[in-house]
């Protein structure tokens, strides 16, 4: 049961990272709610619950509370943004109305961008800059397979460490770091590498690593991605963005990237938040990206989207 004592947290979105962080938090007995557009999802949470299916294919339902979008009664003093980058404005427009007048929102998605397009309309004060390691496989609605254990870093901010210590008692492991834009674009590098292989290939991290050309691929994105990053005068959390790549894709060898997972799914992916954004920002460095762009136009070309 949810405890009626703990203070709640409320997760935007019904995808496979909100539905990991739901099922964490209401396990450690933290009121969770729900706020989401995905009717389909929506019902099987507000029926079920999440459920979390492991490796063994053990299956454990953990209760949540899905808020009725006529509901603005309810405040919320702590929210996680976890939706696609190309729903962050319409979450955060969804979100307004419920977040306390104090209340803080923790973005922890892919790519650039998510940051700003909240700030412009809950406040930049109610903001906080985060990125995450975690990993998860949505296996339907209200359905989610974690997919490997990672961390939490979060940039300052002077409200931020009660819902810190909410995520820590839920066994999330936290970082606090001086620039959250680094570790930002860190991730950024890594996804342009990673995730516009698999969900072209069709075919789980690992498997990139086992293909020379596809291997190739990786290491050229990845070292392009960074000279972006260098460009714009960032300094990439690690010496090696090639080397950290291959680590990455090595440790979530098993996973199916989150824009495979829309492919298969036939929703629009981030690819303009990830590969777009980095030819964006290659552009206005004078840094040559044919690589990202050419991921950029075959992965658009995968979505219904492009259908003419």
């Amino acid at each position: 049961m949810i405890s009626e004592n703990q203070e709640p947290l409320l997760i935007v979105g019904t995808g496979a990272m909100a539905c990991l962080f739901a099922a964490r938090l209401s396990a450690s007995a933290i009121p969770v709610f729900i706020l989401g557009s995905w009717k389909e999802g929506l019902d099987t949470l507000r029926k079920n619950g999440v459920v979390l299916i492991s490796d063994n294919d053990k299956k454990q339902a953990y209760p949540v509370k899905v808020i009725p979008e006529t509901n603005h009664q309810l405040k919320i003093r702590f929210a996680i943004l976890l939706v696609k980058s190309w729903q962050t404005r319409r979450a955060a427009m969804q979100l307004c109305p419920y977040l306390d007048k104090d209340g803080l929102v923790l973005t922890l998605q892919n790519g650039v961008g998510n940051f700003e397009t909240i700030a412009e309309i809950v406040g930049v004060e109610r903001v906080c800059l985060g990125v995450t390691t975690l990993g998860a496989t949505l296996l339907g609605p209200g359905r989610v397979h974690p997919a490997g254990e990672g961390v939490i870093y979060l940039s300052f901010h002077s409200r931020l460490e009660s819902l810190a210590e909410i995520l820590r008692s839920a066994g999330f492991i936290i970082e606090n770091v001086t620039d959250a834009t680094a570790l930002l674009w860190g991730k950024l590098v890594i996804n342009s590498a990673i995730n516009p292989i698999t969900a072209l290939l069709r075919v789980p991290n690992g498997e990139v690593l086992n293909r020379k050309t596809a291997r190739a691929l990786l290491r050229a994105a990845a070292l392009e991605s960074a000279s972006v990053a260098a460009s714009k005068g960032i300094k990439l959390p690690y010496p090696d963005p090639v080397i950290e790549a291959e680590e990455v894709a090595y440790r979530t060898s098993g996973n199916l990237s989150s824009m495979l997972q829309d492919v298969h799914r036939g929703t629009p992916t981030e690819i303009d938040s990830i590969c777009g954004a980095i030819v964006s920002a290659g552009e206005q460095t004078g840094v040559p990206t044919p690589i990202n762009q050419v991921f950029y136009h075959l992965v658009k070309a995968l979505s219904v989207e492009d259908l003419t």
